[in-house]
């Protein structure tokens, strides 16, 4: 069975950095597709915000975090990271992260429809 464990999150100022992570077990982020996502309130959409392919390392960035958060992975460890710089207030979410069989634009723009296996998720506030 497949299992994720984030971690790395917490409080940080506004223009801080955070490096999150994302241990895997049950299967390889070498072969599948990995993405983060983020949810900032109960009531509101969990949406994909950087996803990288299984196949080779292309990535996909939202918008709102493109030029500021860079996913990478380590095979040899098994897990996944993201590296969030010049964090702003409206970072502030709970991050979980997915894997799965897939290309990584989908996984950002549709992987809430077709994912059922998320972590418990890691807090990121950034409050000055």
């Amino acid at each position: 069975q497949v299992q994720l464990v984030e971690s790395g999150g917490g409080s940080v100022q506004p223009g801080g950095s955070l490096r999150l992570s994302c241990a895997v077990s049950g299967t390889s982020v070498q072969y599948e597709a990995v993405g983060w996502f983020r949810q900032a309130s109960p009531g509101q959409e969990r949406e994909g915000i950087a996803c990288i392919s299984g196949r080779n390392d292309n990535t996909y960035y939202r918008e709102a975090v493109r030029g500021r958060f860079t996913i990478s992975r380590d095979a040899a460890k098994n897990t996944a990271y993201l590296q969030m710089d010049s964090l702003k207030p409206e970072d502030t979410a709970v991050y979980y992260c997915a894997i799965h069989k897939t290309t990584e634009s989908a996984m950002c723009i549709m992987g809430t429809t077709f994912i059922n296996n998320w972590g418990q998720g890691t807090q990121v506030t950034v409050s000055s």
